[in-house]
């Protein structure tokens, strides 16, 4: 009998881990799920620099040695750079509202301007709680389960304390700097990149794209969903992450 994968969940900015609570019980019946918080956020320890690398390494060095690392949006990006770091570690890849850059660059029209990035750190060092606030609803915006998906999302983030300013204004500076393109064919990984059909936050073109730039991946749309189709339709989503994980591992190389 085969033993349960290791399947290590990561959240998004300004999230919270409790946001994958429902998906991780539906995974929990085929997985062994570690959920980890991303550094600076649910009272973890951040670390010094704030950087992808960094945080990678830091996860790194709590997770099994080999494992599935399931990344949502800055999570994702966490993700990959993880897998490229420490190919033996992350034998596979889920993506879930992922992009390989957030804001606009030569040749990558599948995100907003670096403008409305610093906008958004200008409006979160005045007024913080109601930004988030309103990024969870961008979150949720036409997923065909808004009102549920919304929900989920403050209660995840709301109901304990919110991460550091500091650390949601690196969190950012990540979101607006950082370019994994040239990073992409170099790991090696299998991938599944999932994307909600409505998302609002990073365009399901941005995953398409994503998935053909990286050697061993696959794409799978989720009807109806947003930025989080984990909360839209957990089951859904749990059962194609559970598909994708029977197949042996490709050798790493």
């Amino acid at each position: 009998m085969k033993t349960a994968p290791h399947v290590v969940l990561l959240h998004g900015w300004a999230s919270h881990p409790d946001v994958f609570r429902g998906f991780a019980l539906a995974l929990g019946k085929k997985c062994r799920v570690q959920v980890m918080a991303l550094p600076g956020h649910a009272e973890v320890a951040t670390c010094t620099p704030y950087t992808l690398e960094r945080i990678a390494d830091v996860l790194a060095a709590s997770a099994p040695k080999q494992c599935t690392v399931v990344g949502w949006s800055l999570g994702a990006q966490v993700a990959l750079t993880w897998a490229q770091r420490a190919p033996k570690q992350v034998q596979r890849l889920v993506l879930i509202g992922a992009t390989p850059c957030f804001t606009q660059q030569n040749g990558w029209p599948h995100a907003v301007t670096s403008a409305v990035m610093r906008q958004f750190t200008a409006q979160i060092k005045r007024d913080c709680p109601s930004v988030l606030r309103r990024f969870v609803a961008l979150q949720s915006l036409n997923d065909t389960h808004a009102v549920r998906v919304a929900h989920k999302l403050r209660t995840a983030l709301f109901t304990h304390p919110l991460p550091l300013q500091a650390v949601l204004e690196s969190g950012l500076e990540i979101l607006r700097t950082v370019d994994l393109r040239a990073l992409l064919p170099s790991i090696q990984q299998p991938t599944l990149v999932i994307h909600g059909e409505q998302d609002a936050v990073t365009p399901c073109a941005a995953g398409e794209a994503l998935s053909t730039a990286l050697p061993n991946a696959c794409f799978h749309k989720i009807v109806g969903a947003g930025h989080a189709p984990f909360l839209s339709d957990p089951n859904a989503v749990a059962t194609l992450l559970q598909t994708f994980l029977q197949d042996e591992p490709a050798a790493i190389r």
